[in-house]
């Protein structure tokens, strides 16, 4: 009896702990360049500096989504396993950023509008996106059937990855006491040099994460096919 060849294959050894190191270097050379380079905000005073890392994190978990939308849909059209692990392994980075960024608004709300959180818009559909995508990690843990649950995870990160226009349109489309998005005109080029440098750092340090669940991920698969494989060749 044959099988068919394994779909994910255990992935090469690469200089990925390099990387990881040049983007941990990075992250904190570009912090430090951005407090010690920004004076305090003029309404905010140091407070502002925690947007060298609200910001970039909340672009950065976009970006994650966006991922996970692309290699969804490859999924579902090409059926390839191999972007099932990537799109996965973008939603729990995409996850981890989402969640930071969460936190890191609830620690600026509280100086700035007295209370650690308010039902406003983009709060609360920042909130909606987390808990789609933990929504979507919790379903690939409950369901064993690879091809099941690569169809049924690629559905709701579809879904959740459609949420985020809405996230970004949210101060421009209701009341908000969130403000509204920064632009050159309104802030001063020194902010918009760090907070790009940060979001370099940032997408950088998401790489590295992707990347190494997603070897993680292959590893196991690759495995299990293995396993699969000799138990069917048992049966010979």
């Amino acid at each position: 009896m044959t099988t068919a060849a394994p779909t994910v294959e255990a992935p090469r050894p690469a200089r990925w702990p390099v990387f990881g190191a040049v983007s941990l270097a990075a992250l904190v050379a570009t912090q430090v360049f951005s407090f010690l380079t920004s004076p305090p905000d003029q309404n905010m005073g140091q407070l502002e500096k925690i947007l060298y890392v609200h910001v970039p994190a909340a672009w950065v978990m976009f970006v994650c989504f966006a991922i996970v939308l692309v290699y969804s849909l490859r999924f579902l059209w090409k059926g390839r396993e191999d972007d099932d692990l990537l799109a996965a392994a973008a939603a729990e980075v995409g996850a981890i950023f989402n969640g930071l960024t969460l936190v890191l608004g609830m620690i600026w709300g509280k100086p700035a509008w007295g209370v650690w959180w308010v039902w406003d818009a983009r709060l609360t559909s920042t909130l909606v996106l987390f808990l789609v995508f933990v929504g979507y990690l919790a379903l690939r843990a409950f369901v064993e059937d690879p091809q099941r649950r690569g169809q049924w995870s690629a559905a709701v990160g579809i879904l959740g990855a459609l949420n985020v226009p809405i996230v970004w349109m949210s101060v421009t489309w209701w009341r908000t006491l969130h403000q509204m998005p920064s632009s050159m005109r309104s802030m001063a080029k020194i902010y918009w040099v760090g907070m790009f440098a940060n979001f370099g750092a940032f997408l950088l340090v998401m790489a590295y994460f992707i990347r190494r669940r997603y070897d993680a991920a292959c590893t196991v698969r690759a495995a299990e096919h293995a396993s699969q494989a000799a138990a069917l060749g048992g049966l010979d």
